[in-house]
This record gives structure tokens, C-alpha cells and sequence, in this order.
């Protein structure tokens, strides 16, 4: 299984950015699929998920700015993130849940300055 990130960047506060994932080696229609960050010194925090049924979840922080999604045909899920904050920064990783295995990638860097 691999789960590779693309999108992160550096950018301004109130700024946006699109995050990728593309996962390869899992049947990627019948997974539970999420994005994660980890900020220097912090532990990694869930920020958003979205279930085989399009059900999405987001931690409240984010919430009216982030959306996930996903493209069952592409095998790609998707955040966009917008109106961005300084807290935002840190590693993102994509995270795959297939009957109870889980997935990480290798993370993308997002830096959000003030």
C-alpha cells in the first residue's frame, strides 16, 4: 500500500492550499480515508476523515474552512484548505483504514506565516 501527499506549500495567513493523496495497493472505494497533522512538539491530531459513504468529519478547529473529499475513480483524496492561520502549519499525512489495517504517508509540509 502507498499513499502519496502532494499540495502543501508555504503560505500566507488567510491564504489556501489543495492537499492530494493518491493511494495505490488497497481497494480505495472500500476504505476509511483522513488526513492528519503533526506540529513540531504537538502530537498528531485528527483533522479530517471521510467514510466509504462520503460521511466527513472535521475537528472543530477547522471547521467552515477545511473540506475533505475523495474521487473513488482517481483513488485520491482531497482537503482544501482555506482561510488559513499560523496554527495551521505542520506535517499533514493521509491516513487509509481498510478492514481495521492502517495506512500512512510520508506527510507534506504546510507553513502558514503571519
Amino acid at each position: 500500500v502507498q499513499l502519496v501527499e502532494s499540495g502543501g506549500g508555504l503560505v500566507q495567513s488567510g491564504g489556501s492550499l489543495r492537499l492530494s493523496c493518491v493511494a495505490s495497493g488497497i481497494r480505495f472505494s472500500f476504505s476509511y480515508m483522513g488526513w492528519y497533522r503533526q506540529a513540531p512538539g504537538k502530537q498528531r491530531e485528527l483533522v479530517a476523515t471521510v467514510a466509504t459513504g462520503r460521511i466527513t468529519n472535521y475537528v472543530d478547529s477547522v471547521k467552515g474552512r477545511f473540506t475533505i473529499s475523495r474521487d473513488n475513480l482517481q483513488n485520491t483524496v482531497f482537503l482544501q484548505m482555506n482561510d488559513l492561520k499560523p496554527e495551521d502549519s505542520a506535517v499533514y499525512y493521509c491516513y487509509a483504514n481498510f478492514q481495521r489495517d492502517e495506512y500512512w504517508g510520508q506527510g507534506t509540509q504546510v507553513t502558514v506565516s503571519s
